[in-house]
Parts: structure tokens; C-alpha cells; sequence
């Protein structure tokens, strides 16, 4: 999708905050309705009954009838989708949407009447029951737009994405692999031997958020000031957002105008970054540093830079076993726990071969390494594999 940032007035976005709720208040009825079901009851109303009982009661409440069938049927046919997403085995299970938390809507049946160029800066989208909505055109809408998004974060800021499916990246035709190595130190380091760090918050920026967030604990839940300092909070972690988005979106189109075979690390991120609380009768140990490691984790960005290649060049990203490949050689594939010093130091027991961690866990990766066990050697590929990268530099 292309978002670009929305620039409703006053009036506008009275009608806009309407959209969104009445969409979350259809969302949370067709939750409602499929938490009832339970073994042996019928199937819970699917997208056709429910849009027949939509029918039915904007025709009883005038509230409900005053918003749009449009974003209203859209919602439900979300829902529908989210629920099939959930029977694939490829999403959760769809859940309860907050106020201030979830604010968004979909509108479809758009014509390209509909989006329009002002001038070189501004062009403008029609909403239903709102009009014509100015957005900023940093940008060419792409055609055949036929549905596009509104949202809205916690910082209060409007944006529209239209739904276009991009072109993707073409291969350089080179036949160059790249082994691409996450951390949190590192937040992505490149067989090549590159280091790309995610930008986040300036060191200024974090102690204002430390004051914030302490300002936030004395606040009384309800007044006007824990609003105001919940706003500013949510605009400084919508920059940190902002920037981790860009770094992302610049490295993945990067590697993918560089390389023809891009191959990662197959992480299980939603079960490394769980928490570490345990139970009352199993309290877990060492929660607070799980908590920070967690935090590390999310905001290197991990999952969303995968995500966005594999989008930008699909059958050109390859998932490697992520077993021991920090502690194999990349010179002569002895594995041994011995060889990783320190986060940053590698040292082979066997062959005395010295690089940084990281960047020879990328040239494994490159390599498609894996091993089966603790001291095992890597296996073998097959005899028609790419050819193996030469013997890296010391660093």
C-alpha cells in the first residue's frame, strides 16, 4: 500500500472519528457473535448473515443509519477475512477493538474521479458522508486504485493508504548472495560485512519520554493533564515508528536492487519476544531484562524488514536454519560454543580464524549453514548449490 498523510479539517474529521466507530462497533458484534460458539452449537453468522442483519438494524437506529452502509459492510467483510486468515493457521484470532487504539475504516468502489491533484504538494480523496479530504501528495497515486484505508494513530495524525499491489524489484542478474544476520547491538549485519543500524529515539528524546512516562505514573487516571502527557508520549513513539518504517522501507529496496539471492535467518520473533512474567505457582526469573531484550528486539525491526523483501522481491528470499550459525566457522565450519568470545568477537578453536560475530554469522547464512547439534559440523548442501563465498577478511 501508498499512505500518505491525510489533512482533514475540524469539521472533516468530526465525520471521520464516526466512520471509525461505527466500523469498530460493527467489528465488536460480529466478535461478539463467534465468541458465543462453542462444539456442538451451530456456526456462528458468516459475512452474508451478517450483512443482512446490518441491513435490519440501520434500519432501526437512526444513529447507525447515519453513517456509511459502505464502511460499515466493509468491516464485516474484514472481519470475514480476518476469520479465514485465523482457520489458515496464518493470523490470530480476531479480538476486540479500543477506542484510540484502533481507529480505521476501508472504503472500496473507488473510481478515479475519486482521487485527484491539486497542485504540486496537495491532492484530495472523497470520503463518504465527508467529501473531498486533502491529503499530501508526496507521491503519484498509483492507477486502478479501487479501495483505499483511513486510519489513525495515537499521535492523532490521519493517513489514507490505497490498496495497489507494487511491482516488484527486479533482479540484478549478478548471481551475488547476501547473509543477512539480525540483532540488537547490530540491528542487521551483511556478509558483505556492512553494519546497518535502525534509528530510534536521540538520547534527548528517550530521557523526555523517561520524564513522560513518569509524569504519566502520577497523573490521576480521567483528568486533562494524563491526556495531554498520553499525546505527547504517543507523538514521540510515532517518530521512533516513523524512522524505524524508513529504515526499513530503504534497506530492504537496497538489498533488493543489490543482490539476486537474499537469504535470512527463519526466526520465530513472536516467541522470542514472549514474556518472561510466568505464572503465580512458576514465577519466571529475570523479567525485567527480558523485557528490555524484548524491547531491543521490536525495535531493530526485525520481522518488518523480512516482511517488506519478501514483498519486493518475492522467490528471491531464502529462510536458513538459524541453528549454531553464530557459533560456526565460516572458514571451516567448526562448531563449538568456544569460538564466540563476546558478542562481537569470533575466534575459531580449530583453524584460529577472527572476525566479528555478527558478520560471520551473515556468511553462514550466506552459505546456507546449519547444523544438527551442539558440535556438530555444518551440513552439506547439494552438489548444484550456488558457489560458497570466498574466505572472508579478518576484522
Amino acid at each position: 500500500m501508498s499512505r500518505y498523510r491525510l489533512l482533514p479539517t475540524a469539521a472533516q474529521e468530526t465525520g471521520l472519528v464516526e466512520h471509525c466507530a461505527l466500523a469498530r462497533y460493527v467489528w465488536n458484534l460480529a466478535v461478539e457473535q463467534h465468541s458465543h460458539w462453542q462444539p456442538g452449537r451451530a456456526w456462528a453468522p458468516n459475512y452474508i448473515e451478517q450483512a443482512r442483519q446490518l441491513t435490519e438494524a440501520r434500519a432501526e437506529f437512526y444513529w447507525l443509519r447515519a453513517g456509511s452502509q459502505t464502511v460499515q459492510q466493509q468491516a464485516l467483510r474484514d472481519f470475514a477475512q480476518a476469520m479465514r486468515n485465523f482457520f489458515g493457521g496464518t493470523h490470530r484470532r480476531p479480538t476486540w477493538r479500543k477506542a484510540g487504539r484502533h481507529e480505521g475504516f476501508r472504503q472500496v468502489g473507488v473510481r478515479p474521479e475519486h482521487v485527484r491533484k491539486l497542485n504540486r504538494r496537495t491532492g484530495r480523496v472523497w470520503a463518504p458522508k465527508v467529501g473531498w479530504v486533502q491529503f499530501r501528495w508526496t507521491r503519484a497515486v498509483a492507477a486502478g486504485v479501487k479501495s483505499y484505508r483511513v486510519t489513525r494513530d495515537r499521535a492523532g495524525r490521519w493517513h489514507v493508504a490505497f490498496a495497489v499491489v507494487p511491482e516488484p524489484i527486479a533482479a540484478p542478474s549478478t548471481g551475488e548472495i547476501v547473509g543477512v544476520d539480525r540483532g540488537v547491538a547490530v540491528s542487521a549485519a551483511l556478509s558483505t560485512g556492512e553494519f546497518l543500524h535502525c534509528p530510534g529515539l536521540s538520547e534527548r528524546e528517550q530521557r523526555r519520554l523517561r520524564k513522560l512516562q513518569r509524569c504519566l505514573a502520577r497523573a490521576r487516571r480521567g483528568s486533562n493533564r494524563r491526556g495531554r502527557v498520553k499525546a505527547a508520549i504517543a507523538k514521540l513513539k510515532a517518530r521512533a515508528v516513523d524512522r524505524r518504517k524508513d529504515w526499513v522501507e530503504k534497506t530492504s529496496t537496497d538489498l533488493a536492487r543489490r543482490f539476486d539471492l537474499i537469504r535470512v535467518e527463519d526466526l520465530n520473533i513472536r516467541g522470542m519476544t514472549g514474556s518472561a512474567r510466568g505464572t503465580v505457582v512458576r514465577p519466571g526469573r529475570n523479567v525485567r531484562q527480558k523485557a528490555g531484550l524484548n524491547r531491543g528486539i521490536l525495535a531493530a525491526g526485525w520481522g518488518r524488514l523480512v516482511a517488506r523483501l519478501e514483498h519486493k522481491a518475492p522467490g528471491r528470499v531464502e529462510k536458513i536454519n538459524p541453528a549454531f550459525t553464530s557459533q560456526t566457522c565460516s572458514v571451516c565450519g567448526h562448531c563449538a560454543s568456544e569460538n564466540r568470545e563476546s558478542q562481537a568477537v569470533f575466534r575459531c578453536v580449530a583453524c584460529g580464524h577472527q572476525a566479528n560475530a555478527d558478520v560471520n554469522a551473515a556468511r553462514n547464512i550466506a552459505a546456507g549453514r546449519a547444523v544438527t547439534a551442539r558440535g556438530g559440523r555444518a551440513l552439506a548442501g547439494p552438489a548444484n548449490r550456488e558457489p560458497q563465498l570466498g574466505p572472508p577478511s579478518a576484522a
